[in-house]
């Protein structure tokens, strides 16, 4: 009986073909419209190393101006980033099991005696235990070491696309490259990675790409490196050479540490708090004590990862899907009235209403089908073009790169709900074709 009315509903598509493509339209827009934002929100607003939010935390001290907070909008909460010097204190501590502090700067690489034009790219000035911490990939070599974050020694960690483009993909540990006119030898080539969003550092940009060259942090002092990210400061300061920047209290260096058990995190905070308490007896830092450790779920809700625009963005692409939806219920007790006559006759020769009632659901589910897989491909096109509008900017270079893709559970989530609630549509005008008498329809006959 179900391949007999699959059959009905297919001639009685092609009967009105101006109405079915309005129907299969308006179910496909307002599908493609929630599977883009569905992906946006669930890029921007998921944990991307949710495996270790148990373990890693942001650290956070709050050494600013004493007569002002560093958020209007949430009093109390501390800066994201610390002062050179007062990451390089708590960075000395053994406590936590891995430890990392990092910014991020612009450099451009080449390769001696290759015809490879010098690229601008985004670095990552680190310590050795990045990699380790956030669960970097390598398709070649790995990190450097402790010596080599002090040193400092002259390594570099590059991504695979920036590997693609100076060594044609091939293995290139060993090799050479200059950033900044600097020489350094190629210990590890980063895999693909694309954490969104990017919770590390997020002073810089929720779906920026990650840097394509990583060197040790020791190599701030010995090249006088600034950073590309925000730095920020609340006191009038002499600065009159790098030396003085690093000396100052302007905030710039983002830190982390790993953190196994309880034990280990109690520790590591008393130990943040008597750093603290020794510079605010020393006079340099009056506010009172806010030191915190975050992890990192919490710490994209304190940053205001995904705001409540985001949240009314999702809204009214569900209320768009609606509005098509119930432009579709519409378009369908249309249709299915001016096909009463035939119905009619359908009664009149023995069909029972049940029977009348799944014809006409079952031509619901062809519609509904047909518009779901219209919706995916259109919503992937939306998506494309979405990159395609993000990525202009040549310092971003395929930042939006996982939106380019469908994310399966937006996927999942919007063509299961658009198909119930087509069907859910359908039932009233299905139901309504059944209950009309046929004898009227007959006599017109």
């Amino acid at each position: 009986m179900f391949g007999y009315n699959l059959e009905l509903a297919f001639r009685n598509l092609k009967r009105n073909p101006g109405l079915t493509a309005l129907m299969i339209g308006a179910v496909a827009l307002g599908i493609a419209v929630c599977v883009m934002t569905l992906t946006m929100y669930r890029a921007m607003s998921g944990n991307p190393i949710w495996w270790k939010n148990d373990v890693l935390y942001a650290v956070t001290m709050d050494f600013w101006d004493p007569d002002e907070d560093y958020f209007d909008s949430k009093p109390g909460l501390p800066p994201q980033q610390l002062t050179y010097r007062d990451a390089l204190a708590v960075y000395a501590s053994d406590i936590p099991k891995r430890k990392i502090i990092m910014h991020k700067a612009v450099g451009i690489v080449s390769v001696d005696g290759q015809q490879v034009k010098p690229e601008r790219v985004l670095t990552r000035v680190t310590t050795k235990d990045f990699f380790a911490m956030f669960d970097v990939p390598f398709q070649y070599g790995g990190t450097w070491t402790d010596a080599a974050d002090t040193g400092p020694e002259p390594v570099v960690v590059i991504s695979r696309s920036i590997n693609d483009k100076l060594f044609g993909g091939a293995n290139s540990v060993g090799r050479r490259i200059r950033w900044n006119d600097n020489e350094f030898r190629v210990i590890g080539v980063r895999d693909h990675w694309m954490p969104l969003p990017t919770f590390y550092d997020v002073n810089n940009g929720n779906l920026a790409e990650p840097e394509d060259v990583y060197i040790p942090f020791g190599w701030n002092a010995a090249l006088e490196i600034y950073s590309a990210g925000n730095t920020n400061g609340w006191k009038p300061e002499k600065i009159d050479n790098y030396q003085d920047f690093l000396n100052s209290e302007s905030i710039w260096i983002q830190m982390w540490v790993e953190l196994p058990d309880t034990q280990s995190r109690d520790r590591f905070m008393a130990f943040l708090d008597n750093y603290a308490t020794e510079q605010k007896n020393s006079g340099r830092h009056p506010r009172k004590l806010n030191n915190r450790l975050t992890q990192p779920d919490q710490w994209l809700v304190d940053n205001e990862v995904v705001g409540n625009d985001d949240k009314v963005l999702v809204g009214l692409a569900f209320a768009f899907l609606a509005v098509c939806l119930l432009n579709t219920v519409g378009l369908l007790l249309a249709k299915f009235l001016n096909g009463a006559p035939i119905t009619g006759i359908r009664r009149a020769l023995g069909a029972s209403r049940k029977q009348i009632f799944m014809q006409h659901l079952v031509e619901v589910g062809v519609v509904s089908s047909i518009g779901a897989i219209l919706g995916l491909a259109l919503g992937a096109l939306l998506l494309t073009g979405l990159r395609a509008l993000y990525t202009t900017d040549p310092t971003d270079a395929g930042g939006t790169q996982a939106l380019a893709h469908v994310d399966l559970t937006s996927v999942v989530t919007a063509l299961a709900l658009a198909f119930l609630a087509t069907i859910a549509a359908g039932l009233y005008p299905a139901w309504r074709i059944g209950r009309i008498p046929p004898a009227s329809y007959l006599k017109a006959q």
